[in-house]
């Protein structure tokens, strides 16, 4: 049985998520925590290793950064005053002090590997106390339909993919393809825990019947027909990883069905930073033999 203490913490943080442009305070936080004040922040502390002002400060920080890395459209102005900074001096130094470089520096010419590590303690948080939690029920057979996309691999370490993600992103935005008009992809070919860094694959794709010739890269493909495991999973990506394993783990291993000759692949249906972190949406395929 879940430790009730630990819902209400948890409930805390999907709160933090869905309001950071709102009071986050400590008395609101305690109120939602139902719990009083003057134990509220030594108990979310004790469970999540950093104080609560620390965490919230760090949530809406990431938000921003994500904003400053992948939306270009956003000023960075903009994106600092939505982060609760009173201005974008003060939230140039709180980047650089997280990711060793201003924001427009950044948007420039961004440093990948330290990006890569910048939200460890957000992600341990959440990994700990936010577990998916998923059941064998969750997961639904289909026949998918084969679906021409256009298709960017990035290979070559994880912790690099922020800048294949950022070429996509601009060649959608020419080609008048965005997330609401063509579905987003993403084939995974490799386990980044397993797979040496620069062997390692993942294809970035969007619904296109027709890909123009162009220079950055970008092929048509067709994503796998047939029959799929799909498991949907709302949360931060730092679980992804998670119910990935339990796909492949408990419900394969009790499903008598076997995976068929073609890579996972995942489509993504809700985007953090446009909604809060745990209501990020992403569907998980598993093609199965025929």
């Amino acid at each position: 049985m879940t430790d009730p203490s630990h819902l209400r913490f948890r409930r805390v943080l999907a709160y933090i998520d869905g309001h950071l442009d709102g009071d986050l305070s400590l008395d609101v936080l305690a109120e939602v925590a139902a719990c009083s004040p003057y134990h509220f922040h030594r108990r979310f502390s004790a469970l999540a290793g950093l104080p609560v002002h620390r965490y919230v400060q760090l949530s809406r920080f990431k938000r921003a950064a994500w904003q400053a890395a992948f939306r270009p459209m956003v000023s960075l102005t903009d994106v600092a005053l939505d982060a609760g900074y009173e201005s974008p001096e003060a939230f140039s130094r709180a980047f650089r002090q997280r990711l060793g470089q201003s924001p427009a520096a950044f948007r420039d010419a961004p440093d990948w590997r330290v990006w890569a590590t910048a939200w460890r303690e957000l992600d341990e948080v959440r990994r700990f106390h936010m577990p998916a939690g998923h059941h064998v029920d969750d997961v639904r057979i289909v026949d998918f339909p084969e679906t021409a996309v256009a298709c960017l691999s990035h290979v070559g370490p994880p912790e690099r993919i922020g800048e294949t993600i950022r070429r996509f992103i601009a060649w959608r935005r020419a080609n008048g393809l965005p997330p609401s008009k063509s579905a987003t992809w993403n084939i995974l070919y490799d386990d980044p825990e397993t797979t040496p860094p620069e062997r390692y694959r993942l294809d970035l794709c969007a619904s296109c019947a027709d890909v123009p010739p162009n220079d950055e890269g970008v092929v048509a493909a067709r994503l796998w027909g047939g029959r799929c495991a799909v498991l949907r999973h709302t949360g931060s990506e730092a679980l992804l990883g998670d119910a990935i394993r339990f796909l492949y783990g408990e419900w394969l291993t009790g499903s008598g069905e076997e995976p068929g000759d073609a890579p996972l692949f995942l489509r993504r249906v809700a985007f953090f930073p446009d909604v809060p972190e745990h209501e990020t949406v992403t569907d998980i395929h598993l093609p199965l033999a025929q």
